[in-house]
């Protein structure tokens, strides 16, 4: 089990360092410094290097939890609560995360090749409000995690 837990670790923080570190610093720092074509720019290619690396979490996250779920608690019936609550936010921060794959950043990338900066805005906006939605249960499923079993 502990190079399932190790893994599993490494994409939370991974998945959820990024989306901090996206949301609470370059968001600012590129509504500064950057005029909406770089600004979006900036963030479509930005996303195109994060991403990946949020669906190698993904698999990892889902292959190392049904690990342990079924390794170390013999399936649900043996989880505690907080497992069940991990289960439920990782599910949700996925499903969030598939949204936007397929639907705001396709569009956003589309928008910055044509040099549709409006749209491009709006679909960064969407964006942006999806992954503070998902920033905040990956912070929430973070602290389940460490701390739910003492509950």
């Amino acid at each position: 089990m502990p190079l399932a837990i190790s893994l599993h670790l490494l994409a939370a923080v991974i998945w959820v360092g990024g989306m901090f570190f996206a949301w609470m610093i370059l968001r600012r720092v590129a509504g500064e410094l950057l005029a909406p074509p770089q600004r979006l720019t900036l963030w479509y290619h930005a996303f195109q290097r994060f991403f990946p690396w949020v669906w190698a979490s993904v698999v990892v996250l889902l292959a190392t939890g049904l690990w342990m779920l079924f390794g170390v608690f013999g399936g649900m019936a043996g989880a505690g609560v907080h497992v069940h609550l991990m289960l439920v936010t990782g599910l949700a921060m996925m499903a969030i995360f598939l949204h936007i794959w397929f639907a705001p950043f396709v569009r956003l990338g589309r928008a910055v090749a044509d040099e549709d900066w409006p749209t491009g805005g709006q679909q960064l906006a969407q964006i942006r409000r999806l992954i503070g939605i998902n920033l905040i249960l990956g912070l929430v499923t973070v602290a389940i995690a460490s701390a739910g079993r003492y509950l």
